[in-house]
């Protein structure tokens, strides 16, 4: 995710007024100088993606302000038949977690309390749902998703929250979280809830979530977050059951209001449906 520091001076700065964009890494920390390569550049036109401020992250490549893109999305062909480009609805990519019923391990990765409550808040908060697909976070060992830190400033009056990617082709969720540790990212003292928020966000992209509205990130990122994300060949697979208008609420919106953020009754459609 991502914090408008612009509208941080002039709003005088309190968190319940920014307004915060989501921008998935899917890896840790961004190398924005380096250049991004003109056959990538092509690839993600073809994809439908926007080539506007596409920069190099570990792992992949941001676009969209807030999706990464690793080398086999680049490659790897469409195979849904069900793609759109619609309302504001509910969305998932082609690959979803398999092999259900499965527990997925959740490891957090020398970052501070803050982080730590934030992820048992988001994992209480999926196995709440009953859903075939739980989490439970361990200390030791290797984890299915890892949560980790990455120190990063503002940049262009923006500045990254967090990051994630999607599930791979094997039906393993994506595994890597990363969160901003910079002091202007959360605070000094981070809000559990709102770190929370976050990582639950985070972890729904892991899943196979993409943004409510994905088709136009203005619906929750106003004028400067514009933009149709694009299905792709990650896919944007509408989920039965869910609203055609707007759903303002939704834990999967492209951009939060810096507060406490939880699943409402149609995000809990969604996550039945898949899982």
């Amino acid at each position: 995710m991502r914090k408008n520091t612009i509208a941080a001076l002039l709003l005088g700065a309190t968190f319940a007024f920014i307004v915060y964009a989501c921008k998935k890494d899917g890896a840790p920390q961004q190398k924005d100088t380096e250049p991004v390569p003109q056959d990538v550049i092509a690839k993600i036109k073809a994809l439908g993606f926007s080539s506007s401020g596409v920069r190099a992250a570990e792992g992949g490549w941001l676009v969209e302000g807030d999706i990464l893109l690793t080398a086999e999305n680049l490659s790897e062909a469409s195979t849904s038949a069900n793609l759109r480009i619609a309302e504001t609805e509910q969305y998932r990519t082609n690959n979803l977690v398999k092999s259900l019923p499965r527990q997925i391990t959740v490891k957090v990765m020398d970052l501070g309390p803050a982080f730590v409550s934030g992820a048992d808040l988001a994992i209480a908060r999926y196995n709440a749902q009953n859903l075939q697909l739980t989490f439970r976070r361990i200390t030791s060992g290797k984890a299915d998703i890892t949560i980790k830190g990455f120190y990063q400033g503002p940049s262009g009056g923006f500045i990254t929250l967090g990051s994630a990617g999607f599930p791979t082709r094997n039906g393993s969720p994506y595994s890597t979280i990363s969160m901003n540790t910079h002091e202007q990212a959360y605070g000094a003292n981070p809000n559990v809830d709102y770190v929370g928020s976050v990582i639950q966000h985070e972890m729904g992209h892991c899943i196979g979530f993409r943004h409510t509205d994905y088709m136009n990130r203005a619906f929750s990122c106003g004028a400067s977050g514009a933009g149709n994300e694009g299905a792709s060949n990650v896919g944007a697979v509408h989920i039965p059951g869910t609203p055609t208008g707007p759903d303002a609420a939704s834990w999967m919106l492209a951009c939060s209001n810096g507060g406490n953020r939880t699943f409402n009754a149609n995000d809990i459609v969604a996550l039945n449906y898949l899982y």
